[in-house]
């Protein structure tokens, strides 16, 4: 029998909900068929069958919380059900069966770390920096390497406390999820402790190992090693208690065993501090600071952090900003309302300025491209990605409507719903957040006019949309009039996007939107 292994789903998360299981206990199963979807607080991920072979126990009943690391469910493999069972195992009579040779090496003195799945489809990443050098010692939790995905920057702890002995990637280099990332000695108490700690085997009474001592398979995970006066707790929730200056032999366990789970280190921060002896009353009011309280980061909030972060000390923002005269757009949207209601599709203006933004990238392809990380060249890109910002159950997210420049007004609005109802669920999938080229910021949907909107990295662009006013104009003929008015700011790359640029790709977007019927000319 196997045990699954949750394995890391990446960007910090240690622990998800069991949406479903998609097989039941005596299934057979092939490899890489999905067997269960579990939801992290962004995203709806599908855990495969590493191995072919027959499900004997589901650990989780839909709704229970899975950790990353526990066992996730029990798959008896195709090559063990051809194997005898110990039972039917005969001992010659008249002989007593011989002991085998118990091997003395100590177990996981070098240990190779394997870059896990960090979720979303990502097969590699880069790495940033390395925060140890071969022949340094780390401590269990130190943070070895940052390695950056195309959405986040991650760190990698060391699992074991011992001594780094080789470095498989330099920085700078791209590293390949499920292949060697570094190789870590365990220290001597590690490794004796797991010496001491291995079960006493008799002559009279042979046992046959279930399953492999070492050398496991992917997808299973070496048993945890149980160091004497050591509060059993993940990285994870060492982590979280360390950020926190909390000590886990001070937190209420109520895990198995006296694990201290996540749930323990937040329950501790919340706790009220305790005061210390008050001096005796005087007649002088205290008048100092209130309580304050720390949190942690969700980890969507940790990746936005990073990723604006770097956008805003990366690249330097040229910001443009105009007004949208809105009364066209607002007419032909009444005149088109019926034929989309038909569809079973909610119209509103986020279609046309998608549209016509994509419109705009075929004119004007050096939007839509990436510049290279030295800054020495440019790649234009095929396909109009256009992202926008949500407010979703996991927090803001941008995901991206894939080949707006072959889509028409209707597919674009049935595609946006589709994403808008993900992501206000939390199940926005990694596909429709990766590859954007540009993106849109609705702050006028909240009630907003103006903003500076900080480009989301590698884009080269992004517009932030103020809410619509009615303010006075003067018409063609000088007459005051009162028009819809939407402010818009765009923020612009300026290290290969000139002012001038800008202002003629914007005066091109708006003239689309101003005149929608010359829009809907230029469409397929």
């Amino acid at each position: 029998m196997t045990d699954f292994i949750l394995p890391d789903i990446g960007e910090g998360v240690v622990e998800c909900e069991l949406l479903e299981w998609l097989v039941n206990e005596g299934d057979t199963v092939a490899e890489d068929q999905p067997v269960a979807e579990v939801m992290t607080d962004k995203a709806t991920v599908q855990i495969p069958a590493m191995h072919g072979g027959v499900i004997t126990r589901l650990y989780y009943q839909p709704g229970d919380i899975a950790k990353v690391h526990a066992p996730l469910f029990e798959l008896k493999q195709h090559s063990e059900q051809s194997q005898p069972e110990q039972s039917e195992i005969e001992t010659p009579r008249g002989s007593d069966p011989e002991p085998e040779p118990v091997n003395t090496d100590p177990v996981g003195a070098v240990e190779t770390f394997i870059l896990p799945d960090i979720g979303e489809g990502i097969v590699e990443c880069e790495i940033v920096k390395w925060h140890v050098d071969e022949g340094d010692f780390v401590k269990e939790d130190d943070v070895v390497v940052e390695v950056m995905t195309d959405k986040a920057v991650v760190e990698i702890p060391a699992k074991h406390g011992g001594t780094l002995i080789r470095r498989y990637n330099e920085v700078g280099q791209v590293a390949k999820v499920h292949e060697a990332l570094f190789e870590l000695s365990a220290t001597d108490a590690t490794s004796s402790q797991t010496i001491n700690s291995a079960p006493a085997i008799t002559q009279t009474s042979p046992q046959i190992a279930d399953k492999p001592a070492h050398g496991f398979q992917e997808g299973n995970v070496e048993p945890p090693k149980v160091i004497a006066g050591k509060v059993p707790a993940s990285p994870a929730v060492r982590r979280l208690a360390k950020e926190n200056n909390l000590t886990l032999d001070k937190i209420t366990a109520t895990g198995k065993k006296g694990r201290v789970l996540k749930q323990d280190v937040l329950n501790a921060m919340n706790q009220p501090v305790q005061k210390a002896e008050q001096p005796p009353a005087s007649n002088t009011i205290d008048r100092g600071q209130g309580e304050g309280r720390t949190v942690a980061l969700t980890p969507v909030q940790k990746a936005m952090a990073k990723q604006m972060t770097r956008s805003v000390s990366t690249i330097p923002h040229f910001t443009v900003s105009d007004e949208l005269n809105m009364d066209g757009l607002i007419d032909l949207k009444a005149s088109l309302a019926d034929q989309f209601d038909s569809a079973g599709i909610k119209l509103t203006f986020m279609p046309f300025f998608i549209k016509a933004l994509s419109l705009c990238l075929s004119a004007y392809p050096q939007f839509n491209a990436r510049l290279s990380e030295d800054g020495n060249s440019m790649t234009y890109l095929t396909d109009h990605n256009i992202g926008f910002a949500v407010d979703g159950a996991a927090g803001l997210l941008v995901p991206n409507i894939k080949r707006v420049q072959s889509m028409s007004l209707m597919d674009i609005g049935q595609e946006m719903q589709r994403i808008v109802a993900d992501a206000r669920e939390g199940k926005v999938t990694g596909a429709d957040l990766r590859d954007g080229t540009i993106s849109i910021s609705n702050v006028g949907v909240l009630g907003g006019t103006t903003a500076t909107p900080i480009i989301n990295h590698p884009e080269l662009a992004i517009v932030a949309l103020g809410k619509i006013q009615q303010l006075p104009r003067f018409d063609a003929q000088q007459n005051v009039v009162s028009q819809s008015i939407m402010q818009v700011s765009w923020s612009a790359d300026h290290r290969v996007i000139d002012g001038a640029t800008m202002v003629r790709f914007n005066n091109l977007w708006l003239d689309y939107l101003t005149n929608p019927l010359k829009m809907l000319s230029q469409l397929h």
